[in-house]
């Protein structure tokens, strides 16, 4: 039996390089690759991927798996640090005698102490919390927190938080994200769910941008068009010629120089016309934070050049 003096990857072998057989034989026991047809050992030495127990049915493979939350940038240390909890029982259910409570109880005690060590983790751990509430109160996806969560963590090392206030750009932090994930979401929203001032949010948001150097994308009014029709209830054929209205806007250069929002809101307005899915002008400037007059301007020059025929 022969056998090669340089180990293999045994992923990448396909078939044997003496007789050209593809029956290979990976004996696990022996750590090889073996040709079934010449005997000829392929790849040695392999490292073995799985566990260091061994489980012989299947509740012994529960109880012996080890497994955890995955890493979560939401959380000041990522998630990795464990958490003795208040049931004072032990792994198989029992209850603690005295004495253990008691040794617990320290433990718990100088374990909820050492995972905050510092001001930085402090810092953090208050900061991403504050993420989390701004996020839930607004209904943000996962990927919008976790994002968020990431740039805060660069501004904190690159020590631009001192002399800033932390529900500041923790806000700035979630508009940042919202705009990088093309999710339609105002300044006003954020600064009302943080309960702060617009204009600080504002501040914030412009410096991280600047010392961060981060490329935001500008606002399409396609973004804003899903937003209005689900907080107006309108059907998905409604939502559908808004965005067909949209695009034609667009290749007419109709929607250059204008706003996002007051775009989006004049081709909502136009499709629930068309469909017969009547809403008024003031509650779509409502729902947009835009003003009447801006929505009659922008449903003016897109019926004018668009050529639509609209019974009122």
């Amino acid at each position: 039996m022969n056998r090669e003096t340089a180990p293999l990857q045994h992923s990448k072998v396909q078939q044997c390089p003496e007789c050209g057989s593809s029956r290979l034989m990976r004996d696990y026991e022996c750590a090889e690759v073996v040709c079934m047809n010449c005997g000829f050992v392929i790849a040695a030495k392999l490292t073995d991927r799985g566990p260091e127990w061994r489980a012989f049915d299947t509740e012994q493979r529960q109880k012996r798996t080890r497994v955890g939350a995955p890493l979560t940038f939401t959380i000041h240390d990522k998630g990795l640090s464990t958490m003795i909890d208040w049931h004072d029982r032990d792994i198989y259910g029992k209850r603690l005698s005295p004495g253990q409570k008691a040794q617990i109880y320290r433990l718990r005690k100088w374990q909820r102490r050492i995972r905050v060590s510092d001001a930085t983790e402090r810092n953090l751990a208050f900061a991403l919390s504050e993420i989390s509430k701004i996020a839930n109160a607004l209904n943000l996806p996962k990927n919008i927190l976790e994002t968020a969560s990431v740039i805060y963590r660069k501004a904190v090392k690159e020590r631009l938080i001192r002399g800033r206030s932390i529900q500041g750009v923790t806000s700035a932090a979630i508009y940042v994200a919202c705009r990088q994930c093309g999710l339609a979401r105002t300044l006003d929203e954020i600064a009302q769910a943080a309960n702060i001032n617009k204009k600080e949010v504002g501040r914030s948001y412009r410096f991280l941008v600047k010392e961060l150097d981060y490329f935001i994308p500008p606002l399409k009014p396609s973004q804003y068009i899903t937003k209005f029709s689900n907080q107006l209830t309108m059907q998905g054929k409604t939502e559908e010629i808004a965005h067909k209205i949209l695009t034609t806007a667009k290749e007419l250069r109709l929607t250059s120089g204008r706003g996002p929002t007051g775009i989006a809101a004049a081709a909502s307005y136009i499709a629930s016309v068309l469909t017969g899915e009547r809403k008024t002008q003031r509650e779509i400037a409502e729902i947009a934070q835009v003003t009447e007059v801006t929505i009659r301007n922008r449903y003016k020059e897109l019926v004018e050049r668009l050529q639509f025929v609209i019974s009122l």
